[in-house]
């Protein structure tokens, strides 16, 4: 899956971030990070980081608590898994490879960690194009009957411990396979599907996981918050996509939610499911090609 992507390690307060990467960086742009969803790794992007590969560099990082990274402690609150210190993680990646300015193309719970990035470093993103996803302040405040049913899994991970933990670590291959095959069965590339078996019964998983949902449904909030109080959004340009025939297009009104936290916002709705860059990487591709090119 990876032919001429070089892997690579970073470290952050004792944190060794896994990532990948490949691409020239002599295109004249910006270099582009990619950030994962749940409960997968940075093998999500195999149908599209190859051919964004072809003319600006290109790094995928595996979030702390998934894929390769690793799986500290949560501490009090979840704290060690909020997405502002995923973030800085990030930061402190690009900066690693001599980065200081980067573009983020994101899917899931990794583009809540884009989103978090593009407010507390906005000198440092140049713009970031966001897959299937609302903020998630709007969509916790936004629940219905019908999200509730369809992203059970929301609120079963932030369960108090160690319920949630224990049941996914009876058999955490059923709790992938019932939790993605819902929204996408079929759909994945075999070696993918491979390496989202392999990581998530890595030890520590369970809890990581847990612990990214537990910060998502608590620290988060509270720092979302206190954006929106302070009038705070995002000033970078910010493209987001989502499933036509996914739950988040479904229950929410993405690009409104969208225009309410950021300045400069485009976007529309492809032809997926919820796992785009699998299910639709043509539209990806074309989304990116038009949007990122733009970024001198």
């Amino acid at each position: 899956m990876w032919n001429g992507f070089q892997p690579l390690t970073a470290q952050r307060d004792g944190v060794t971030l896994f990532a990948r990467q490949a691409g020239a960086a002599a295109f004249g742009r910006p270099p582009l990070l990619l950030l994962h969803g749940h409960p997968q790794t940075m093998a999500m992007w195999h149908r599209v980081a190859p051919v964004l590969a072809q003319t600006r560099r290109v790094v995928l990082m595996d979030l702390r608590g998934y894929g390769d990274s690793d799986r500290p402690p949560a501490g009090e609150d979840s704290a060690a898994y909020a997405k502002r210190e995923m973030a800085m993680d990030a930061v402190a990646l690009m900066r690693s490879l001599g980065h200081e300015r980067f573009a983020v193309l994101a899917h899931d719970r990794g583009a809540r960690v884009a989103h978090r990035l593009a407010l507390d470093h906005p000198r440092a993103v140049t713009r970031l194009m966001l897959l299937d996803i609302a903020p998630t302040l709007a969509m916790y405040e936004g629940t219905t009957e019908a999200f509730a049913r369809a992203y059970w899994h929301w609120f079963f991970l932030i369960q108090p411990a160690p319920l949630p933990e224990r049941l996914i670590e009876a058999d955490p291959v059923a709790y992938l396979r019932d939790g993605m095959g819902r929204r996408g069965s079929g759909l994945f590339d075999s070696r993918a599907w491979a390496e989202y078996q392999r990581c998530i019964a890595s030890p520590g998983s369970a809890a990581a996981i847990c612990a990214d949902y537990r910060a998502g449904a608590g620290i988060d909030l509270e720092h979302d918050r206190a954006d929106r109080d302070a009038g705070r959004r995002v000033t970078q340009p910010l493209r987001v996509l989502w499933g036509a025939n996914g739950v988040v297009g479904r229950c929410f009104e993405p690009l409104k939610l969208w225009q309410a936290v950021a300045v400069d916002v485009t976007g529309r709705a492809v032809d997926s499911g919820h796992y785009i860059a699998e299910e639709a990487p043509d539209a990806v591709l074309s989304e990116a090609a038009d949007f990122f090119d733009k970024d001198e």
